[in-house]
């Protein structure tokens, strides 16, 4: 009979076989099993070269330290993404960056900044993402996030060549007036890479895992609609301020140089109840000044366009005709018929 008491030797050997042979059956074979039997989903685009570089220069910086990529089963993630997090969300990033690297843990645990799961869905601007690159407070002003102004260059206007991205920063935030701040390559790649961030939608028929509503006070759990209820309706300004305030502002007057206003928009006040829905479907460029408005067709539905639309419509000092779902499907056959939302 072994004695561990005495015979140290047998007893290293015997923890380190206990420690290889847990490790193996809750870890080590749970993952391979898992990697084998998981697949994209139907609707996921593959990453392309620019987005994984983006994903190298995302570990690099460190945004992994602030910022998880994991939407729990909890009601108060609802505002992160569609759905629960599942494992196909994440088939493209699990190959290596190189044979010196290993594949980057990009769930996160820490929530210092919000989680970007659905980031590319939520906030879609190019331009945005780049300023709030260069600088997270001229948009988001209570931010903590640092700047990154070593992603970017500030050059004299005759030095911007085509093809430069113009970050659009407001002229009285300028170093020096004339002064145009332009993207560095590693900054791109980033931005393509934020703006890839997005859940694909499951299989046709397909249940999506659902979300645990948070107790009442009472410790009752939440009750559930009734089987057959007609679904609440759309809280226009939920997705406002979810998806428009980040470049519109929460006080809709915008930022000068960069994001147009539109609490009083003549575009927004125009009698043509078509207008503003065909610039929600399918973006607009029409201001100058300013910088595109990128479609959104493609992430919100048909239900949360008409909600939000009248919600911009009917406050800020605005007063313009209402539109509906209705008007917005038959808008999108239109402007855009490859989105069915």
């Amino acid at each position: 009979m072994i004695n561990f008491h005495k015979d140290h030797a047998n007893l290293v050997n015997v923890a380190l076989l206990v420690f290889a042979l847990l490790s193996t059956g809750i870890a080590v074979a749970p993952a391979l099993t898992m990697q084998d039997n998981n697949a994209p989903l139907p609707d996921m685009p593959k990453m392309t070269d620019q987005e994984r570089r983006g994903l190298s220069v995302y570990v690099a910086e460190g945004c992994i330290g602030c910022h998880t990529q994991q939407v729990r089963n909890i009601a108060m993630d609802k505002t992160w993404g569609d759905r629960p997090s599942i494992p196909s969300d994440y088939y493209f990033s699990k190959e290596r960056p190189n044979i010196w690297q290993a594949t980057p843990s990009l769930l996160g645990s820490e929530r210092t900044g919000p989680d970007l799961t659905n980031v590319g869905k939520r906030q879609a601007s190019e331009a945005w993402q780049m300023l709030h690159l260069y600088n997270p407070r001229m948009v988001v002003k209570g931010s903590v996030m640092p700047r990154y102004g070593w992603l970017f260059q500030e050059v004299d206007s005759a030095q911007v060549k085509p093809g430069d991205v113009v970050v659009a920063v407001p002229a009285d935030k300028l170093d020096k007036p004339g002064m145009k701040v332009i993207a560095t390559l590693r900054a791109k790649d980033l931005v393509a890479y934020l703006l890839s961030l997005k859940q694909a939608p499951l299989p046709s028929g397909t249940v999506a895992p659902e979300f645990i509503e948070t107790p009442a006070p009472n410790g009752k759990a939440v009750a559930a609609a009734a089987p057959g209820a007609a679904p609440a309706a759309v809280d226009g300004s939920a997705v406002f301020s979810q998806v428009c305030a980040a470049c519109h502002q929460p006080d809709a007057k915008g930022l000068p140089g960069a994001f147009p206003p539109l609490a009083g928009s003549p575009v927004v006040n125009d009698k043509d109840a078509l207008k503003m829905v065909d610039i929600v479907l399918g973006g607009y460029t029409g201001r100058p000044g300013y910088g595109p408005m990128p479609p959104q067709a493609e992430n919100l539905n048909d239900d949360e366009i008409a909600a939000v639309i009248n919600y911009v419509k009917s406050h800020f000092g605005n007063d313009a005709p209402p539109t509906d779902a209705a008007t917005v499907k038959s808008q999108r056959a239109v402007i855009a018929p490859q989105s069915v939302k």
